[in-house]
């Protein structure tokens, strides 16, 4: 797919399924670590998780909440723990903080982010679905401490990626007027 095509074409799809080949893996990141990177820290980690260490990811993620609320239903749990089952892949993206560069936190967390929005369009490119996800595990000390991060390191998203499960939705129209400023 043409690179702007795959750009202004890309949706979040939250129905995967299938496998993605290790072929397509490796592009996939090789995109991601084309991000922006200010002053060449190279301040973000890749996770890949797959297979088995979906359900340790799952029991990381119930384990996570329990610890926050001990009160946690069951059901809430079951649910944290079959969540990254909804994909046969996961990419957890995380800005690995560097104090000591003279290069600002937050350009650090919008490279981290950049290297996500890469994989999510290189995915579509080469025809998968993938949505990219935070929400309270992306902000949990020990998610965070389970993955092998510091505990100055930010998880920016985990992106699940897949073949498309069923339909897409409409991408919505957007009112440029809106959004851009001419100054």
């Amino acid at each position: 797919m043409e690179a702007l095509t795959a750009i202004q074409t890309r949706n979040s799809v939250s129905r995967l399924s299938g496998k993605v080949s290790p072929d397509d893996l490796e592009k996939m990141i090789f995109s991601g670590i084309r991000a922006p990177d200010h002053g060449m820290l190279r301040p973000w980690r890749i996770t890949v998780i797959q297979g088995e260490s979906l359900k340790k990811l799952g029991k990381l993620f119930s384990d996570a909440k329990l610890d926050k609320d001990p009160e946690t239903p069951q059901r809430t749990l079951d649910k944290l723990r079959s969540n990254p089952l909804r994909a046969p892949l996961i990419l957890g993206v995380c800005a690995k903080i560097s104090s000591e560069s003279k290069i600002p936190e937050i350009e650090q967390v919008l490279s981290a982010g950049a290297v996500a929005q890469n994989i999510l369009n290189s995915a579509h490119a080469l025809g998968y679905g993938a949505i990219w996800r935070t929400g309270e595990m992306a902000y949990s000390e020990l998610v965070k401490k389970g993955l092998g991060l510091e505990k100055s390191d930010k998880i920016v998203g985990f992106i699940y990626i897949g073949e498309i499960d069923g339909k897409t939705k409409n991408l919505p129209k957007v009112d440029e007027k809106k959004v851009v400023d001419f100054w």
